[in-house]
């Protein structure tokens, strides 16, 4: 008599336990690497700890220190400012990047590598460059500007609390530039030629081409590019904005990263680190969901 279909399923040896073995390595990495620390860190946000001393119970007080603290909000403002300036910038500047490079350019194959290049540099090598090249005295910015006749525009770009953070976003979308643009590029080229062949006989000019064809075809890819762009303007800006300015002049480019790292190392409350870092998580969360909920909703309505 055979044995049920279920218990065939599961006997030592059968497709179940086979799909389990494979799953187990990573399911152990993902609970080691992933869930564990994500568990343990949100513990210590209901904490006052040091680090070194017994941890002390204060449930969601940290929580509720964050909504009063001046510093916080105020590297969160420079947050939103550094995510919707980089959105911008990277998604319209790395969408004509793209078009430029899906042309028959001359030395096409180098434009693209030089394109690319930042992003293979460090965030160390990419801040001491541009350190350099902002620099007030000696700097190549301020003397491209004296050559050009426009020294009146001399400034020192990281030293000025009005422009600091303006700066630092400079840097951050020249380094992802490429990235972002290379998506888009790949997204060109899936584009049917047929549709615009279709267009052109249609009388459709480069400008309607572009806006009925070209960017209809290509909102997977913005959204892509959006939702890289969003969780990196948030949480991988820590260290452009270290090297470039540590968050000074006066918290004038302090991110929740970099106010993070200072709490948890300089001031020694990991407890208050920890909920600003979860306090991030969840508006970056929340951030991405509703941008995929409301790509799904205008899809639905089209």
């Amino acid at each position: 008599m055979s044995a049920p279909a279920g218990l065939r399923r599961f006997r030592p040896g059968g497709d179940a336990a086979a799909a389990a073995a494979m799953l187990a390595p990573a399911a152990v990495l993902f609970a080691l690497f992933f869930a564990w620390p994500f568990l343990r860190g949100l513990w210590i946000s209901l904490q006052r700890w040091d680090g070194f001393s017994a941890p002390v119970f204060v449930g969601l007080a940290n929580y509720r220190r964050l909504v009063h603290d001046g510093l916080f909000l105020a590297a969160l403002e420079n947050n939103l400012v550094f995510v919707l300036a980089v959105l911008v910038l990277k998604n319209g500047l790395g969408l004509g990047l793209a078009m430029l490079l899906d042309r028959a350019l001359v030395l096409r194959g180098l434009v693209r590598a030089a394109v690319f290049v930042p992003v293979t540099m460090s965030f160390v090598a990419a801040g001491l460059l541009w350190s350099w090249i902002y620099n007030p005295v000696f700097g190549l910015l301020n003397a491209g500007l004296d050559l050009v006749g426009l020294g009146s525009w001399k400034r020192s770009w990281l030293g000025d609390a009005d422009i600091a953070l303006y700066a630092v976003i400079a840097v951050d979308v020249w380094k992802w530039l490429g990235f972002h643009a290379v998506i888009y590029l790949a997204g060109l080229q899936t584009i049917p030629a047929e549709l615009y062949d279709a267009a052109r006989v249609d009388g459709a000019g480069a400008l309607r081409r572009f806006w009925h064809v070209t960017l209809p075809m290509m909102v997977p890819i913005v959204l892509i590019n959006t939702i890289l762009g969003l969780s990196g303007a948030f949480v991988r800006n820590f260290d452009i904005v270290q090297v470039l300015t540590q968050g000074g002049p006066n918290h004038a480019t302090e991110v929740v990263m970099t106010l993070m790292v200072k709490t948890a190392f300089q001031d020694g409350n990991m407890g208050y680190a920890s909920a600003m870092g979860y306090a991030l998580f969840l508006i970056v969360g929340l951030a991405c969901v509703g941008l995929l909920a409301l790509v799904r909703r205008a899809r639905l309505a089209s």
